[in-house]
């Protein structure tokens, strides 16, 4: 069970989730107090989400991609978890899906979430997002340069954006991705353009290599809490995970990496809650 002196984190996992333990060490690292439960168990005693301050829902190939990616266990959450996971949401829980976590978060209906902020009680808002086949049609296993979108409401980034202003995105500002269907598309252009207009993109790619709609790589929801990207984070906690770590400069290697600081930056959010509850 969760540590009662720290917030809590909760990492849903699956059949065919492979990146679990990483989220829960990026979780752990920064502050939270990490319970890894499988999604069947949540499925028995959805209550269990509750008690929980932040909640992940980690990369992988859950149920085998059978389908399509992440379509099996985002029916199941779709199905079985929404009422709790937008009451999540309401309390002000911190909510992060990497890569097939991502694919699941706009399948369910959690990203972009209701584009008004009103949030239905027990019918999950439609799909008006999708991560589909990349346009080169191959799985992509790469580091790649992005950049933060500054002005975006994403607390998971907030601030990020200064932070690296001024560094090679070569070395400072990459994250590793591995999809095969990574490519960001929206239902229509007004979609689109109401996430860009409303601060809802927090992520791009600086190589666009799967051709994602305006580049993105990443979005939050209305509140800013619910976060999804289809780059690793969580794959990148320390330097010497960095391809070129023994070319980066030592003033680079001295500051915290850009997956640490999200997670930092989530944990800050709940810990202020957490501390007045």
């Amino acid at each position: 069970m969760p540590n009662k002196d720290a917030p809590s984190a909760l990492v849903i996992r699956a059949q065919g989730t492979n990146c679990d333990r990483e989220l829960c060490r990026a979780f752990d690292e920064a502050g939270a107090a990490t319970s890894l439960v499988h999604l069947d168990a949540l499925i028995r005693e959805p209550s269990t989400l509750d008690r929980f301050d932040l909640i992940g829902f980690p990369g992988g190939f859950s149920y085998g991609d059978d389908i399509a990616s992440g379509r099996i266990m985002a029916a199941l959450v779709r199905e079985k978890l929404y009422a709790p996971l937008r009451n999540a949401v309401l309390r002000g829980c911190p909510v992060i899906g990497v890569c097939n976590g991502f694919q699941v978060l706009v399948q369910v209906g959690l990203l972009p979430g209701p584009l008004d902020g009103q949030w239905p009680e027990r019918t999950a808002p439609a799909q008006t997002c999708a991560l589909t086949e990349n346009a080169g049609a191959r799985f992509i296993d790469a580091w790649l340069p992005v950049s933060i979108v500054k002005g975006s409401r994403c607390v998971w980034t907030e601030g990020l954006a200064d932070a690296f202003a001024s560094a090679d995105p070569d070395q400072a500002c990459r994250l590793p991705i591995a999809h095969g269907e990574g490519r960001f598309l929206t239902d229509t252009k007004q979609t689109l353009d109401v996430l860009e207009s409303r601060g809802l993109v927090a992520l791009r790619y600086a190589d666009n290599v799967n051709g994602s709609q305006n580049s993105i790589a990443g979005i939050c929801d209305s509140t800013g809490r619910v976060f999804g990207l289809m780059p690793h984070p969580e794959r990148f906690l320390d330097w010497n995970r960095h391809p070129c770590f023994t070319r980066l400069d030592s003033h680079v290697r001295a500051q915290r990496t850009l997956g640490r600081l999200m997670f930092e930056n989530a944990v800050r959010v709940a810990s202020a809650r957490f501390q007045t509850a």
